[in-house]
């Protein structure tokens, strides 16, 4: 199909070329007759503006910050490399991009870089929240500063961030729970959970989801209070281990982040049949998915959510169109037979 162009635009509205470049831009000297005629046929003919010519005619930069956590994950090194990739590919159209990492789950260590940054945060911020009200409040000073930002990972809904982006972490607790009940072949038992902490909001919806679906469909299955272990996976593998030990009736085990080398670790030492599921494809889980260790990862795209971040602070800060389809982030399930 080939691309819809301004000219097939103006020849739907009945109105010259020069004019829809000015409803584009919004220009002055149009009227408002005018406009709802150019939106009509854009909306009719489907077209989509590409915006990076748009932007170098116009000569607009753009400047977007990054905050992520700095720590020992994977999943947060992979996030940091796709954010370095995306600065690269987004030079291309005049926006600047720039990381700055802090300690894992720390709000003041997040305040401190906004406070930091001043007005060299730029049009947008993107960062990963933790659930806190001196976080909540550094969002809503931005906001009212006229920077526009969103969350990506992890979400502080009750702040007036303007959209978050990532995964639907509830319905990925339910996934993880309806998989758990289809591998656990024992009668009754104990289920383990483990998490990085409860001030990361992702962390509660999935645990929300698991339990959702563990007490509606799974009653022959009881679901332990769950393990913090900070995302450190030696804290992790020294907390799940002594659980282990001291309890034999665990039956499954859902990891929903962080410090998953650590609970691998502490499965395998404890030479222990369960079932387990985890988060986030890397070195450790793709061994423990080959070994039988684990039995399903579920996964999320980190390059897909900046790239979106991107999108949508450049769509927000122009007041553009967002496409829903294309920055909607997807859970993907991996198991051995469909490792990548």
């Amino acid at each position: 199909m080939n691309r819809v162009t301004a000219q097939d635009v103006a020849k739907a509205a009945g109105v010259s070329v020069a004019t829809v470049d000015r409803v584009l831009n919004e220009r002055k000297g149009v009227s408002e007759s005018t406009i709802e005629k150019v939106h009509s046929a854009m909306d009719q003919l489907r077209f989509v503006r590409n915006q990076a010519a748009a932007d170098l005619a116009r000569g607009k930069d753009y400047r977007f910050t990054f905050i992520l956590p700095a720590g020992e994950t994977t999943f947060f090194n992979d996030l940091l490399n796709e954010v370095e990739a995306a600065r690269s590919d987004a030079s291309k159209s005049r926006i600047d991009i720039r990381a700055v990492t802090v300690p894992p789950l720390n709000p003041e260590a997040v305040v401190r870089a906004i406070d930091a940054l001043g007005d060299d945060v730029g049009d947008g911020l993107a960062l990963v929240a933790v659930e806190s009200q001196i976080v909540r409040d550094a969002i809503n000073k931005l906001r009212n500063r006229g920077v526009r930002v969103v969350t990506f990972i992890s979400d502080i809904p009750n702040s007036r961030r303007d959209r978050f982006i990532g995964i639907d972490n509830v319905a990925a607790g339910r996934v993880a729970a309806s998989l758990l009940n289809r591998f656990i072949c024992a009668p009754s038992g104990d289920v383990a959970v483990i998490a990085g902490s409860g001030i990361l909001r992702d962390h509660v919806e999935r645990r929300m989801g698991f339990e959702q679906v563990m007490r509606a469909e799974c009653p022959h299955l009881n679901v332990l209070p769950w393990i913090e272990g900070e995302e450190l996976a030696g804290l992790v593998e020294e907390k799940l281990s002594k659980l282990l030990a001291a309890n034999s009736n665990i039956v499954g085990l859902y990891s929903l982040g962080g410090g998953t080398r650590g609970v691998i670790e502490a499965i395998e030492s404890a030479k222990t049949d369960i079932r387990a599921v985890t988060t986030e494809l890397s070195e450790h889980t793709r061994d423990a998915l080959l070994s039988g260790t684990v039995d399903a990862v579920l996964v999320q795209d980190p390059g897909h959510e900046v790239r979106s971040a991107v999108r949508v602070l450049k769509a927000l800060t122009d007041n553009g169109p967002i496409n829903e389809n294309q920055e909607r982030i997807r859970i993907e399930i991996f198991m051995r037979d469909n490792l990548p």
